[in-house]
């Protein structure tokens, strides 16, 4: 499976389409663990979707390291 089959798979279970990459990614993640898709063809469009730059958006990183540290 790639990008263009998982866009359309996903206009026929959700009735619009899509180019977010997120939606996309959370898509494939739900079709993987349904068991609608293998785990080689969720991690190609892993791999695919990260190459499109997935993995940067909507990513936050703390303004302050010790923000995640519970200090007494």
């Amino acid at each position: 499976m790639n990008i263009h089959e998982l866009k359309l798979k996903f206009k026929q279970k959700r009735n619009y389409s899509t180019d977010n990459l997120i939606d996309l990614m959370n898509f494939a993640k739900m079709t993987y663990i349904l068991n609608e898709i293998s785990i080689k063809e969720y991690r190609q469009l892993v791999r695919e979707l990260e190459s499109l730059g997935v993995d940067t958006l909507g990513a936050e990183t703390p303004e302050d390291e010790n923000t995640l540290i519970e200090t007494n």
